[in-house]
């Protein structure tokens, strides 16, 4: 009887080379997440400084209307993230 040893399956390159993974850098949703705290503080800021008489209107309303923006935005990317993990975890392996 012949007996041979099971080699495992290689990808290419050297049978000893393993693959080259960059793993992905988590900072981008949370510069979203960063970036929409960030407006809501400053249209919280402009509506004081309205409310006492130090700031705009207009000023007011431009800095609420880009916290909504940026919150939007934030809603977003977490829903996608939301259904991209649902999507890995459904997957049958």
């Amino acid at each position: 009887m012949n007996v041979i040893d099971l080699q495992p399956d290689s990808a290419g390159g050297a049978p000893d080379e393993r693959p080259s993974i960059t793993p992905l850098d988590g900072s981008p949703f949370q510069n979203v997440l960063d970036g929409a705290g960030a407006a809501l503080d400053r249209a919280e800021r402009a509506e004081h400084a309205f409310a006492v008489q130090g700031g705009g209107l207009v000023e007011m309303m431009v800095e609420r209307a880009s916290a909504d923006v940026m919150l939007q935005l934030a809603a977003a990317a977490a829903q996608r993230t939301t259904q991209a993990v649902s999507t890995l975890l459904g997957m049958q392996v």
